[in-house]
C-alpha cells in the first residue's frame, strides 16, 4: 500500500492531497495540520470527493497516519504577504521546518522528503539536516513550478498551446533563477530563435516575479493550484520509479562545479528520491549564473544554525554515511566565503579558469 503524507493542511497542502488522490497516486493520503480541526475537516473533503468521482483512496489526518509514508511533502508554514520577500520567512518557517522534520524522521524513517515551504533553497537544506536523511531523499519543489511559469509565460507572448512550449529554468527559487532559453522550445523551435534577447528577459522576470504577483492580487495568501500541480509531477515520479529528469532543488556534490549546497538542477527521479543530476549541455554563462545562485543560497545558509537549536539529527549509521555528504551548514558558508575571496584573487590574476580547483584545495587544508 502507498502513502503519500502532506504536512500543512492550507491551500497548498489540501490541493496537493486532491491531485495525488485524483490521479491515483496513493491508496492513502496522510494530511497534517497544527489546527487539528481544519486537517480532519480537509481528510473527510478529500475523502468524499474522491469517492463522488468513482477513486477508492482514502484521506485520513494526523501524525499517526504518516506512519511509514513513502513520500511526505512538507508545504507547512506562513505564505508571504504582499512586499515580503521569501527570504522574510527565514527564521519563522524554519522553525516550523525544524519541528516537522523531528516528527517525520520519527514516524517515515525511510520516505522521500519534498520540500515546499518558502524560502524554498534554504528550508531544504534545512529539512535535510534536521532529518538526517541521505541528501537524495530530500528535495525541493521548485524549478518544475518555475519552468511552468515560464513556460505559461512563452505560451502566452506567442499565442501558442502551452502543450507545444518546453522551457527550463533552474538556480534558485527566487531573484537568482537561471532561465535556460536556450534548451527552451516552442514547436521544436528554440525559444532564442523567435524572440529577441530584450525579448526573453521580459519573460523570465515575469516568470522570477509570478509568486510575487499573486500575492500581490490575492492581498492575503499565496498561488496554490500552480504549486500543487508541481508538486505531484514529483511525487508521480516518486511513486511510480519514472526516473524521469524534472528541474527540483537538490544537493550538488561537484556537478556544474557547485559543491555541497542545495540548488535547481535538473535531476533523474525514482523511487528512492535523487537517481542522478544530469547536465542538460549548459554554457559556460549558464554555468556561471548556475553557481552565483548556488553561493548566494550557501551564503544565507548561515542563519539556520540558531534555528536547529540542541536537537539536531543524529548522524546516520556508518553504512549509511558511506558515501554520503558529511558537511554541516557552517562548512556551506565557509565554502562560500572561500570562494568569495579566492575568485577576487584569480580575477586579478586572469585566472578565474582555476577557481573550482583553488577552492577544493583550501576546503582539503581546512578540513
Amino acid at each position: 500500500m502507498t502513502t503519500v503524507a502532506v504536512i500543512g493542511a492550507g491551500m497548498v497542502g489540501s490541493s496537493t492531497a486532491m491531485r495525488i488522490g485524483e490521479a491515483r497516486l496513493a491508496d492513502r493520503i496522510a494530511i497534517v495540520d497544527v489546527r487539528e480541526g481544519v486537517a480532519q475537516a480537509m481528510a473527510l473533503d478529500i475523502t468524499q470527493a474522491l469517492a463522488a468521482m468513482g477513486n477508492d483512496g482514502r484521506c485520513v489526518a494526523g501524525w499517526n497516519a504518516v506512519g511509514g509514508a513513502d513520500v511526505v511533502v512538507l508545504t507547512a508554514g506562513l505564505p508571504r504577504s504582499p512586499g515580503q520577500s521569501r527570504s522574510d520567512l527565514l527564521a519563522t518557517n524554519g522553525k516550523i521546518v525544524v519541528d516537522c522534520c523531528r516528527e517525520i524522521r520519527r514516524r517515515a524513517p525511510d520516505s522521500v522528503v519534498i520540500v515546499v515551504t518558502n524560502p524554498l533553497d534554504e528550508m531544504t537544506a534545512l529539512a535535510q539536516r534536521a532529518l538526517g536523511f541521505p541528501a537524495t531523499r530530500v528535495i525541493g519543489m521548485a524549478g518544475t513550478l518555475d519552468s511552468a511559469r515560464f513556460r505559461a509565460a512563452i505560451a502566452a507572448r506567442l499565442d501558442v498551446p502551452a502543450s507545444k512550449v518546453e522551457a527550463l529554468t533552474l538556480g534558485s527559487h527566487g531573484e537568482t533563477m537561471v532561465p535556460v532559453p536556450r534548451l527552451s522550445t516552442v514547436n521544436g523551435r528554440r525559444l532564442t530563435e523567435l524572440l529577441s534577447e530584450a525579448e526573453i528577459e521580459q519573460l523570465a522576470e515575469r516568470t522570477r516575479e509570478g509568486g510575487a504577483e499573486i500575492v500581490r492580487l490575492l492581498e492575503r495568501g499565496s498561488a496554490w493550484w500552480a504549486p500543487s500541480a508541481a508538486i505531484v509531477d514529483l511525487v508521480r515520479s516518486i511513486v511510480r520509479d519514472e526516473r524521469r529528469v524534472l528541474p527540483v532543488c537538490a544537493m550538488c556534490r561537484g556537478q556544474f562545479g557547485v559543491r555541497n549546497t542545495y540548488v535547481g538542477v535538473p535531476a533523474r527521479l525514482g523511487a528512492g528520491g535523487v537517481v542522478e543530476i544530469v547536465d542538460p549541455g549548459l554554457t559556460a554563462a549558464e554555468v556561471a549564473g548556475l553557481r552565483a545562485a548556488a553561493e548566494q543560497i550557501a551564503s544565507r545558509v548561515a542563519d539556520l544554525d540558531a534555528v536547529i537549536g540542541e536537537d539536531p539529527a543524529p548522524p546516520p549509521p556508518p553504512e549509511v554515511a558511506e558515501g554520503q555528504l558529511k558537511v554541516g551548514v557552517r562548512d556551506l558558508v565557509y565554502e562560500s566565503r572561500i570562494r568569495v575571496e579566492a575568485r577576487r584573487a584569480l580575477a586579478r590574476e586572469g585566472a578565474l579558469h582555476r577557481l573550482d580547483d583553488v577552492v577544493a584545495a583550501a576546503l582539503r587544508r581546512a578540513r
